[in-house]
Order: C-alpha cells, then structure tokens, then sequence
C-alpha cells in the first residue's frame, strides 16, 4: 500500500463537531436518503469508518444534527422573545413567531429534519431533551396569554400554524399573489387573536 493509498486517520481534533457539521452540509446539498456516513466521513476529511467512534449509526448521527437543530431553534425564539419591544406576552409570543419563520428559512436543511422525515434518524437522548426543551418555551409563552387550563391545546395551535406556513414557503406552495412579509405579519396576528379571543 501506497502512502497515498493509506487510509486517512480517524481521530483528530473536534471530530464529533466536525462530522455533525459536515451532516449538516450533506443535507443542504443532497436529499435525506442519500446521505451516508461514509459521504459525510468524505465531507469531514477522515476515514469512513471514522464516523463509528462516536455515531453507532447514521441515524444516531441524524439525531443529533436535529438536537442541535433544536438547540439553535430554542435560542433564537428566546433572543427574539427578549428582544420584544414591550415585553407584554401578546409581544413576546409574535416575535417568537417571527423568528420561527426566519429559522426556518435561514436552517432550512436542519428544519426539516427536526420536522420532517424520520428514517433513519434516531430519537438520541439529546435530540429528545432539546426538542421537549422547545415545545415547553413555546407552552410557557402560551401559557402567559391564555392560562395552564388552556395552555396545552392553545400550544399546539400555535405550533401547526407557524409550521404550516413555514412548510409551505420552504416547498413554494404560497400562492404567488400572496406578498411574503405581510402574509407572515397577517398570519401571526390572527393567530394571536384567535387565542385571545378564544
């Protein structure tokens, strides 16, 4: 064997972050499906067998680019909750929106598969803490406009609606007529007086 030949090394400094990140990338570029673990040792720079020393799977390796899908999603929501200008809950659940929307734009590639397809992705203990970590900052917010007796179903409201018209931007299944900024705007305040008026 060759020194070209040699097989790349498998461990070198900030492996683990380095195969999420090239995970990441391959899904931007590729559909889900044919992402593979050696196609992302390739985009890393190691060996294809590297990826076995810290991911038993792809899947497990999937669920985790969605935990820190969820990571960045959750934060992004609390900046822009703190950011609100009033800091009233009505103002603090609409820019959360906002910034739901801008990130699924913005992460297209990790949103959809915190959201979309499954397989093979696997439900990793951190993919299941930061997505739960998600959901209860959106029920808090809820929960500050419309009570814990309605907070749950209120909640998930919220959620489908933003997801809905989320998904339908990032398929292009927005009716053309339709101006992007004030449907986004039209579209959160309805939903803020739908809870209110509930």
């Amino acid at each position: 064997m060759t020194e070209s030949e040699s097989p790349k090394p498998y461990h070198h400094g900030h492996l683990r972050e380095q195969l999420l990140a090239a995970g990441e990338q391959a899904l931007g570029e590729m559909p889900v499906e044919q992402v593979s673990l050696r196609e992302i040792a390739r985009r890393a720079g190691v060996s294809h067998a590297a990826p076995k020393h810290h991911f038993p799977s792809l899947g497990h390796l999937l669920g985790e680019v969605a935990a820190r899908g969820y990571t960045r999603f959750a934060g992004a929501l609390a900046a822009a909750a703190d950011a609100a200008p009033d800091q009233s809950p009505q103002s603090r659940l609409l820019a959360m929106g906002r910034a739901y929307l801008r990130f699924a734009e913005s992460n297209a590639a990790a949103y959809q598969l915190m959201f979309g397809q499954r397989e093979p992705m696997v439900m990793t203990p951190n993919l299941i803490t930061a997505s739960y970590a998600a959901w209860s900052q959106l029920l808090e917010a809820v929960t500050a406009i419309v009570g814990s007796a309605r907070a749950q179903g209120a909640a998930l409201h919220v959620w489908s609606s933003v997801h809905g018209l989320s998904t339908l931007k990032l398929s292009g299944r927005v009716p053309p007529e339709m101006p992007g900024h004030n449907l986004e705007e039209q579209m959160l305040q309805m939903m803020l007086a739908g809870l209110e008026n509930q």
